[in-house]
């Protein structure tokens, strides 16, 4: 069989496994449009609110429709988003020193958070401006890991109990914070919403008044109901990941309690200033286009990823969701046991995207990161993760952790070149 043959096989036998999981997926993207749409509707959005505002962008309709709608569509009582916002991790940093004082204390309670966040917390460095520098006080425990991943439900009060016996000893916090997606780890999974509000329910009975931030990055629109729906006070993350539906070049949401999210706002510009301020660089229509989008976007990324978690479970690699898992998160990871392999496989990825195809990415220091990342990010929007890509941490297990696809197409294209490239021997990984 020739190579081409073989890869074809692969593909073809995987998609074919995978038609109720895909069916799945359209079904929870039908119902994320139809929110979408609903809030556009109800906005009453016109050619007006894409105008260009200047200078303190004061009383601008657009910025207020936009938090409008994303409030609706999080079923939030408020919610911002902002051009100003560098990316996920800065949103995250605002939502979680702005409403936090010294000698308060932050409780995590999902392990070890995503690395970019070690710094902002005071894990890892010693950073000016820290939460830890700040005079505030971090914990860390893991009650994701007291859930029973099988039958959930028959399971549920005996779970939540668990989690309430973990929290008790460091309660009361003023903000206990749970991290959606898997991050840069193969021994943990992204939970699902229904997981979340089961840590929630256990937040709530040990104490009512603790703000519960959840990191929402590359979780958004995945399932029918976001965080905020489920008992969350506050949610952020990135508009060049889920939300922002491809067309946004910059920016980050927090969504949630108004009182919060105003607290996060003077965190962002300055106390008074708040969100009465900034506008979007003449970006707005590209934000409304993005997040009405997003919800179809979204569906090609997951499909995306099914895929390829089912190409490489049948080659006999460690893959994370399994191919007919169901997900609540849009990366998908692959175990490669070896340093040459990951970085190969990210260089097989590079070359069949549409930007930069011709560039061999290597591995690199990257600001918040302790360890060298390699990243195979040849997208339109710089580091967009919602566009099909592919990076990781070069330690043991040595993943590669796989994300995005604007068009269910690419990532097909992708895998078969990237496959034809390994087995050929130019550039094995398999």
């Amino acid at each position: 069989m020739t190579t081409k043959n073989k890869v074809s096989d692969l593909i073809d036998t995987s998609e074919e496994r995978l038609k109720d999981v895909f069916k799945a997926i359209d079904d929870a993207a039908l119902t994320n449009q139809h929110k979408v749409l609903k809030a556009f509707r109800e906005a009453r959005v016109t050619e007006e609110f894409f105008a260009e505002k200047t200078g303190y962008g004061i009383d601008n309709p657009g910025r207020e429709a936009l938090d409008a709608i994303f409030a609706d569509v999080f079923g939030s009582e408020s919610a911002c988003l902002r051009m100003q916002f560098v990316s996920g991790t800065h949103a995250l940093a605002c939502a979680i020193l702005g409403n936090i004082s010294s000698s308060q204390k932050l409780l995590c309670l999902t392990g070890t958070p995503y690395d970019s966040l070690e710094e902002v917390l005071g894990i890892v460095g010693d950073e000016p401006g820290s939460l830890v520098r700040l005079g505030a006080k971090y914990e860390q425990i893991d009650i994701g890991s007291l859930l029973v991943h099988e039958n959930v439900d028959g399971h549920r009060d005996s779970c939540v109990q668990k989690m309430v016996d973990a929290i008790k000893p460091h309660a009361p916090s003023a903000i206990y914070y749970l991290q959606k997606s898997r991050g840069y780890s193969m021994t943990r999974r992204s939970y699902s919403n229904d997981e979340l509000k089961m840590m929630i329910d256990a937040v709530r009975t040990v104490d009512k008044d603790g703000l519960v931030i959840v990191d929402n990055c590359y979780g958004e629109f995945v399932e029918t109901t976001e965080p905020t729906n489920v008992g969350a006070d506050l949610v952020a993350g990135s508009l060049i990941k889920n939300p922002g539906g491809g067309l946004c070049v910059a920016g980050g949401y927090i969504a949630g309690k108004k009182s919060a999210v105003d607290s996060a706002l003077n965190r962002l510009t300055a106390p008074g200033v708040g969100g009465h301020m900034g506008h979007s660089f003449n970006q707005g229509r590209t934000i409304f286009q993005g997040l009405f989008l997003a919800p179809s976007v979204v569906a090609s990324a997951l499909k995306g990823a099914a895929l390829t978690a089912c190409v490489f479970d049948q080659l006999g690699f460690t893959v994370s969701p399994k191919p007919l898992d169901k997900r609540f998160d849009i990366i998908q990871s692959i175990e490669f046991g070896a340093r040459d392999k990951l970085i190969n496989f990210c260089k097989a990825i590079q070359r069949f995207s549409p930007v930069n195809a011709h560039v061999d990415p290597e591995p690199a220091n990257m600001p918040g990161y302790q360890d060298q990342i390699i990243m195979a990010g040849g997208t339109f929007v710089e580091g967009a993760t919602i566009e099909f890509s592919a990076d990781g941490p070069l330690r043991p297990p040595y993943a590669a952790y796989v994300q995005g696809g604007l068009s269910y197409m690419h990532v097909k294209c992708s895998l078969e070149g990237a496959l034809t490239l390994s087995l050929s021997g130019e550039l094995p990984f398999s």
